[in-house]
């Protein structure tokens, strides 16, 4: 048996140049980056360094990065945030019903707090429709936020069309894209983006550091209050080791993004062709083109994804059936629910997502044991079904015996 991990969009392992480094700024250059002495400026070098680099990595200004610890705190800075700096402004707010938890929780907040929410609906493939866009934009729309790819499906949003709209209406423009960040190409400029979220463990850096782009002229409310670090955004001493650990991991993977696309693409292609072939009644989730090339999202008719996940982690494989953050939820995805899927076939999801280090013999293996698994479970669940009940114990029951 094989130990398979296809679980790349939940996290991914750190990568050894990211680990060394992390380590180093965690035991040799120690210092507190807002200290004045020689620890503290090397420190403070290190981290304007990491700065840059994500930076470059979506096109902007060193100045526009501010860290954070992670997707959700970013989400939370940027949507909380905008709508009680900007609420003199409008109170109207938009976001789509396919969004992480992060997103849509944190305009839930404030839609108790008195701000009015549009979540607009998804087309089959999880897309949003533009003109649903347009007509939803007022004069009083401070904020729009969508997703750049999705997490669990893997659909891309047409972000630079969406950009466009936002501006038009000069709305406020969040994008999530801790789910494309370091996957495909991330342009805050040609997305026309006012606020960007982003995660490190997601891009093989180390958990719990994560950045978001605030344009310049943007102002936000914090949500915590204290130092004046990261432009007093997000203040609090900086989590050097997982933000250095975070800027190579970045510059990593924008190096290697393009031909890592075209491997990983063609070895989903393989993945998900095969289980067509081998696995019946099953259905295929995410736009067929516009999706991240990791991707593979399928409904498995008549399943349960806890069964299904518990006996493929048995055989050595491991997968998802969503959003690791609401994986303990035993309800169907909010995603494929809103994409048209009956809440049956949603709860028999399963989410296969590949990494860096993904072969083709682990999908080959993959491919031998995921549809063995659903057959069997099937099979399974057909001999339970079949299985009379009696509503009562028979006469002739040894349990009736004396």
């Amino acid at each position: 048996m094989q130990d398979i991990y296809l679980d790349h969009s939940a996290t991914t392992p750190v990568r050894p140049e990211a680990a060394e480094i992390t380590n180093h700024y965690m035991t040799d250059q120690f210092g507190n980056p807002s200290s004045v002495h020689t620890f503290g400026k090397a420190a403070h070098l290190a981290m304007e360094r990491a700065r840059q680099q994500i930076a470059d990595a979506v096109n902007a200004s060193p100045a526009e990065i501010v860290f954070t610890s992670g997707g959700t705190e970013s989400d939370n800075l940027a949507i909380i945030g905008a709508a009680y700096r900007y609420a003199g402004q409008g109170r109207h707010l938009i976001t789509s019903a396919i969004e992480h938890e992060a997103v849509l929780a944190a305009f839930k907040f404030l839609e108790a707090a008195g701000f009015e929410l549009t979540v607009l609906p998804v087309d089959a493939y999880g897309m949003v429709v533009l003109a649903d866009i347009e007509a939803a934009l007022r004069r009083d729309t401070i904020l729009l936020s969508v997703m750049h790819a999705n997490n669990e499906v893997g659909t891309i949003q047409p972000i630079t069309e969406i950009g466009r709209l936002a501006k038009k209406n000069k709305t406020l423009f969040h994008v999530d894209a801790v789910g494309s960040f370091g996957k495909i190409p991330v342009d805050v400029e040609e997305f026309g983006a006012d606020l960007l979220s982003a995660s490190s463990h997601k891009i093989y850096g180390p958990k719990g550091t994560g950045f978001l782009y605030i344009r310049e002229g943007v102002e936000l409310r914090p949500l915590f209050y204290g130092g004046k670090q990261e432009g007093s955004f997000r203040p609090g001493t900086e989590n050097l080791p997982g933000i250095a650990g975070m800027g190579l991991a970045a510059e990593l993977a924008i190096r290697e993004m393009a031909p890592e696309m075209q491997r990983q693409a063609g070895l989903r292609d393989r993945l998900q062709k095969g289980l067509q072939e081998r696995i019946p009644q099953i259905k295929i989730n995410g736009h067929p083109e516009r999706r991240v090339a990791c991707n593979v999202n399928i409904a498995v008719a008549g399943l349960k994804a806890a069964d299904l996940l518990a006996a493929l982690d048995e055989e050595g494989i491991a997968a998802s059936s969503a959003s690791a953050c609401s994986a303990p939820s035993a309800q169907a995805s909010h995603v494929l629910m809103a994409m048209g899927l009956d809440k049956e076939l949603a709860q028999g999801a399963l989410r296969l997502t590949l990494g860096r280090k993904t072969t083709g013999e682990e999908i080959d293996y993959a491919l031998k044991i995921i549809p063995a698994v659903v057959a069997d479970l099937r099979s399974q669940q057909e001999d339970a079904e079949a299985e009379p009940d009696y509503g009562y114990a028979p006469a002739d029951c040894p349990c009736n015996l004396e």
